[in-house]
């Protein structure tokens, strides 16, 4: 049962004005629900935030496993965008949202948290991005701190959506599957909510890029996906470029089987292995500017973590080298606070992504050239028993007929 009256403010999430629309309306309006562009996770942490109380982070293990380090990035990427905007225009990011709820509690309304949860919504995002898609990420991620930094003048400009536009419109280059999880789904999702709210009087605080199209879904509820699927977190499809990846252990580890038992000696062929994988791990972690104890690991697990799909060299090195650095939760905290890729090379949490990033690409590297140099004349030593078998059977039904 859709709210009989509903007004949905469209605002800024760093403009004081959206800050002072939001307040008067509600004061106003004194609405029975004051629905938020919040979910449970963001509320909670806003309001801890707010009474200086400290919350639980992720610990370094799981900041960089996996997706999670992806996930890290791009959620930094969006709080850095939103605070430096906030810093040029003197106004905390979410203070409207803040507002709102200080609004809701002296009038004595409900509030309704409508936004779907964060780490849902990312990595549902994530699932959607390919490797390639995830590189430029993290590419754009470091290029953002080289830009030139243009004051901002026009404070409506950000309101009608043009500087909230800009950032998201890089999504939508990077990973349109992504931006629509990101902005298209998060619409339905916040629509539907509104739809379910049994109230009389209703009153909404999104961000301008969210009025329209929420508005758009509100119109046109069949349309909306059911929440129960806008929730799922289901696995990425198997790409030619995962299937490709994947492939490659299970070569190596085939030819390798297949070499032992057909009596072929593999000394050299393994220390070949072992030296381009772990050796250019070794390095791309020097590279990256990681202290020798997080590179000697990086070249001791990288020849088995380049077969094991479900493992990567960087993960090993990352640990040993966020140990040496002793990475705090400041560190966590401060990485979207920094001007400059000089700051950012004083953030030793940043220092450890950085290792866990250059010693997984000089794996990688180490694995593919191993390809051509160890594991294709490999393979032609399995076989050529066999070609020189059938080229005999051949050459004798030549002689046949």
């Amino acid at each position: 049962m859709a709210p009989e009256n509903l007004k949905i403010i469209g605002t800024a999430h760093v403009s004081e004005k959206s800050v002072e629309e939001v307040r008067e309306t509600i004061i106003n309006e004194k609405p029975d629900v004051v629905a938020i562009e919040l979910c449970a996770n963001r509320y909670y942490s806003m309001l801890a935030e707010k009474n200086g109380e400290e919350k639980k982070d992720p610990s370094i293990k799981e900041l960089i496993k996996g997706n999670n380090l992806t996930l890290f990035f791009v959620s930094s990427f969006l709080s850095y965008f939103q605070r430096k905007i906030g810093d040029d225009l003197g106004v905390k990011p979410g203070s409207e949202m803040l507002a709102a709820i200080e609004a809701a509690e002296e009038t004595g309304a409900k509030i309704a948290l409508i936004d779907r949860d964060i780490q849902v919504t990312l990595k549902r995002a994530m699932n959607q991005m390919s490797i390639w898609e995830k590189m430029k990420f993290f590419y754009g991620f470091i290029a953002s701190f080289f830009a030139k930094d243009d004051e901002i003048e026009d404070v409506e400009s950000i309101k009608e959506g043009d500087m909230l536009e800009e950032v998201m419109e890089y999504f939508r280059e990077v990973s349109p599957k992504a931006y629509h999880v990101l902005v298209t789904e998060r619409n339905g999702y916040m629509a539907r909510r509104l739809l379910d709210i049994d109230a009389e009087n209703v009153v909404a605080v999104v961000g301008a890029g969210h009025k329209e199209g929420i508005t758009e879904c509100m119109n046109h509820p069949e349309k909306i996906p059911p929440l129960q699927e806008l929730m799922t977190l289901s696995e990425s499809k198997i790409s030619l470029g995962k299937i490709f990846l994947y492939s490659i252990p299970a070569l190596f580890i085939l030819i390798f089987v297949g070499a032992f038992l057909s009596g072929i000696n593999l000394k050299t062929s393994l220390l070949q292995y072992v030296l381009l994988t772990g050796g250019l791990a070794f390095l791309g972690s020097l590279l990256a500017g990681s202290k020798i104890y997080s590179a000697v690991t990086a070249f001791l697990v990288a020849p088995i973590t380049a077969i094991h799909p479900l493992l990567a060299a960087g993960w090993f090195a990352g640990i040993v080298e966020a140990k040496f650095r002793h990475v705090s939760m400041e560190d966590m905290h401060n990485i979207t606070k920094c001007e400059s890729f000089r700051e950012l090379l004083h953030n030793n949490l940043f220092r450890v992504l950085l290792v866990v990033v250059g010693a997984n690409i000089g794996c990688s590297i180490g694995t593919f050239i191993s390809i051509p140099e160890i594991i294709y004349p490999l393979f032609m030593k399995i076989i050529h028993p066999f070609l020189y078998v059938i080229g005999g059977f051949w050459h004798l039904l030549w002689q046949i007929f």
